[in-house]
């Protein structure tokens, strides 16, 4: 991908993010209005089903209260309390319907058939025991049941809710119903024309985004073509850079391997051959092979010293163990060792959890500022601090040699690597440097802001 399309692209990507999260968002907004309308009318339509059928089940009291209110229970009173029941109806599918409190059907006007059935063990197809249920309601005292029965008008099963109330004097439980599926229906049509409003929303919505990124596209096409020289220019310096500083490493590392552990490895074998030669000797020859063994055992001692120093300037263990500050005063005693200027270490706050990307890119710097002090300001004393206060974290080196100009170093084409890498890597991470410098010393400041 070339760099002008992917500035296009970085320009367009978050438009696209944005729109997409809010269609998401609006979307999400449509469904949960949708479903709390749904819910708002189911809940009007149940609600006014439920007082109708309380209504009806209430008259169809009334009509035999005067039987049940004369105490007698001779079969011809019960047979005229059904025949008055029977006789009342509202529709196709409403009727009125009389259990006994075992279960045993005494009237149903629409399904004579059951009549004089026991039914108390009786299913619907999801398993539901329907008449016990009835009947459990009325005797709690009545009230209102969903359960599935089928409907007279279609012959098929369909939810219905239903009344029912005990005639405790006559052992009965009488009660009434109304089929949901009309309710389910007009809520279904309601859903759908819900689902078609979202869609077309969602439709405008996409062709907005369309539109608007093709704008974009074509701005930010015609701002790029004047930039995409100078970016590309850039990028190429910066991409030197980076391959500068990668062949100044390995440069300074071979340097080290060859002319220092190298030659020390050379000479402790050549010691190792000679003692080998010696201790084929007399004793006197003996002792003088345990002596260059001993020496060869300090001078491996030098070598494995030596690794971890190079080691430790490519990585530092304590870094990752330990944390920045116990890294910072070992470089610290390092540098103080091998380069015989002091230097004074000092950390303050809590400097132990400091995110790893921002450790490495202090413990870097202050390689780096050190290093161009031992090789530019011949400085007497060194001062390396670090304070971690309040979200933020600051890194100081201080040192009392020569100053120099640092915008004059930094803009200079074959000097100031150094300084740019640290502009850089803090730069990477939302830091900031500052650099003071005069004929007294110069100060190296690097702040860092913490994210929570």
């Amino acid at each position: 991908m070339k760099l002008r399309q992917k500035v296009i692209f970085l320009a367009i990507a978050p438009l696209i993010v944005a729109l997409c999260a809010i269609a998401l968002f609006v979307r999400q907004q449509s469904v949960t209005l949708a479903r709390q309308q749904h819910a708002t009318i189911q809940q009007a339509y149940l609600a006014s089903k439920q007082a109708e059928l309380q209504h009806y089940v209430e008259l169809a009291s009334h009509a035999i209260a005067h039987l049940t209110a004369s105490g007698r229970k001779d079969p011809a009173t019960l047979e005229e309390a059904k025949r008055v029941l029977q006789s009342l109806s509202f529709g196709d599918d409403g009727y009125f319907f009389v259990y006994d409190m075992h279960g045993r059907n005494l009237m149903h006007p629409r399904q004579p058939e059951l009549v004089g059935r026991d039914l108390w063990d009786m299913r619907d197809q999801f398993g539901v025991p329907t008449i016990q249920n009835l009947i459990a309601v009325a005797r709690e005292g009545g009230g209102l049941v969903r359960y599935n029965w089928v409907k007279p008008s279609t012959r098929k099963s369909g939810p219905k809710l239903g009344y029912v109330v005990a005639i405790k004097d006559w052992g009965w439980i009488m009660g009434s119903g109304l089929y949901l599926d009309d309710v389910e229906a007009a809520l279904a049509q309601v859903d759908a024309q819900q689902s078609r409003n979202i869609d077309a929303t969602m439709l405008w919505i996409m062709g907005l985004a369309i539109l608007a990124t093709l704008v974009i596209a074509t701005l930010g096409l015609a701002l790029n073509i004047s930039e995409s020289r100078v970016a590309d220019a850039k990028l190429k310096a910066l991409a030197q850079r980076v391959v500068d500083s990668q062949e100044q490493e390995r440069a300074r590392l071979s340097r080290d391997l060859h002319d220092g552990i190298s030659q020390w490895l050379v000479s402790i074998k050549l010691q190792i051959e000679a003692g080998i030669i010696r201790l084929q000797g007399n004793a006197e020859q003996q002792g003088k092979a345990l002596a260059s063994f001993e020496r060869t055992a300090g001078e491996l001692n030098d070598v494995l010293g030596e690794v971890r120093r190079i080691s430790h300037n490519l990585r530092p263990t304590l870094l990752d163990d330990l944390g920045l500050a116990a890294a910072l005063d070992h470089l610290a005693q390092e540098f103080s060792q091998h380069s015989g200027t002091p230097v004074a270490f000092s950390a303050r706050g809590n400097t132990d959890r400091l995110p790893p990307v921002v450790g490495t890119v202090l413990f870097r710097i202050a390689q780096e500022a050190l290093t161009n002090i031992e090789r530019h300001a011949g400085a007497r004393h060194i001062e390396l601090s670090l304070h971690a206060v309040r979200g933020r974290v600051t890194l100081a080196i201080v040192d009392d040699g020569a100053g120099f100009d640092p915008e004059g170093v930094e803009t200079h084409p074959q000097r100031g690597i150094g300084l740019r890498n640290m502009l850089e890597r803090l730069d990477a991470i939302g830091g900031t440097l500052d650099i003071a410098s005069s004929a007294a010393g110069t100060t190296v400041r690097a702040t860092v802001e913490l994210k929570d």
